[in-house]
């Protein structure tokens, strides 16, 4: 199963696949984060930020979960994935692939700025420090039109969204037993 988590940056999707993956290993299950920023710094590092390349990034780690995917296992990619149109290629390439949106309200990624990017962002454009491509900010975000999961994490503690995140799975028929 694929299982691709897009949202902006900060908005927790890393944070929601790791604890995800620890709950479905204890019932026996491999999973696999193909984590767009670490990917961005290893095997995706030839790729910049435009629409082409950010369509490239999400084919290429649609790849690598649909060779590290089964019935009984899980590919989460983590990644801002910001293209409907990235989105449908994986849901056309790999059938069966949900998409979950990890939404938050770009004041409170602001608020939260675990990275530092968004305060780079709003920078001047003049300014030396300033981060171009931000996505939300200066490079755009399309919502999914039609996602198989909202999980919003403005209002919702983490727990919470692994839940939900967890309840969907069992939805989906997935088997949340003990292996």
């Amino acid at each position: 199963m694929i299982i691709q988590l897009c949202g902006l940056s900060g908005s927790g999707k890393t944070t929601i696949a790791t604890e995800a993956r620890t709950r479905l290993e204890i019932l026996g299950h491999r999973v696999i984060i193909l984590d767009g920023d670490a990917y961005r710094r290893s095997m995706n590092k030839d790729l910049g930020f435009s629409r082409a390349d950010r369509l490239e990034n999400i084919r290429r780690l649609g790849v690598l979960a649909s060779q590290s995917s089964s019935p009984d296992d899980v590919a989460i990619i983590s990644a801002i994935n910001p293209y409907e149109e990235a989105r449908a290629k994986m849901v056309a390439c790999y059938p069966g692939t949900r998409t979950i949106w990890i939404r938050c309200a770009l004041p409170e990624l602001i608020r939260r700025d675990t990275k530092g990017l968004y305060k780079r962002a709003l920078l001047a454009d003049n300014h030396p420090d300033k981060l171009h491509h931000l996505t939300g900010v200066n490079d755009p975000f399309e919502a999914p039109s039609q996602p198989d999961l909202v999980i919003d994490t403005e209002f919702e503690q983490i727990d919470q969204s692994v839940g939900k995140f967890m309840d969907f799975l069992e939805r989906l028929g997935f088997g949340l037993r003990r292996g």
